[in-house]
């Protein structure tokens, strides 16, 4: 089914609409859309030849990228979590994580990996990025907190090529247009468990 086309000119309004929206996924959708990710994100250039890859812990009926781990063209790959860092207050660092390792939450409930060794983003290949709304240009709406564009603002000069921001979402999380911010750090790609957009 095509996704629904929902105009942005209020953006909380849009977020409450969209994450209402993923949440009403079924269990047996959610899946199926996070297998289905993962095939596609397999077949990227970028997961090709990555090492070092970034995922995120879903919560709020977001897209799970955790699929990617059991994928066979992702074997001897290294993945990692996102930290919340106390300094910079309210950036990300990224702890490796493998299925099965011990997790704790954090301050605001997700779980990470437990244990204090991190690195840095520009130390990932590529980073996937959840997000809360994204049209087909690649403009993107989170859920508002601003974790990722701390976290990436060096990329806004222009001179690093890495990592590689992927933004993922349920395909039913498209919208007509996002007006993007001025904060807002570009992504080189979109890919949802039905479309990958460039």
């Amino acid at each position: 089914m095509l996704p629904l086309i929902l105009p942005s000119s209020d953006r909380q309004s849009l977020r409450r609409t969209l994450r209402a929206r993923r949440r009403a996924l079924s269990v047996f959708a959610r899946k199926k859309a996070a297998r289905e990710l993962a095939h596609r994100l397999a077949a990227l250039p970028a997961l090709k030849t990555a090492q070092h890859i970034a995922l995120y812990w879903p919560v709020d009926g977001e897209i799970d990228t955790r699929t990617l781990l059991r994928h066979a063209r992702m074997t001897r790959r290294k993945f990692y979590l996102p930290v919340l860092r106390k300094f910079p207050a309210n950036t990300l660092a990224f702890a490796r994580w493998h299925a099965g390792r011990a997790l704790h939450p954090n301050r605001l409930g997700i779980p990470e990996p437990a244990g204090r060794v991190t690195f840095s983003a520009r130390h990932m290949d590529v980073i996937l990025l959840p997000l809360t709304g994204f049209d087909a240009r690649g403009n993107r709406l989170g859920m508002g907190g601003g974790f990722y564009d701390r976290t990436l603002a060096f990329r806004k000069h222009g001179h690093a090529h890495k990592p590689v921001l992927i933004g993922v979402a349920h395909a039913c999380q498209q919208v007509d247009r996002l007006e993007s911010a001025v904060w807002d750090i570009p992504l080189n790609q979109v890919a949802t468990d039905k479309h990958v957009f460039r």
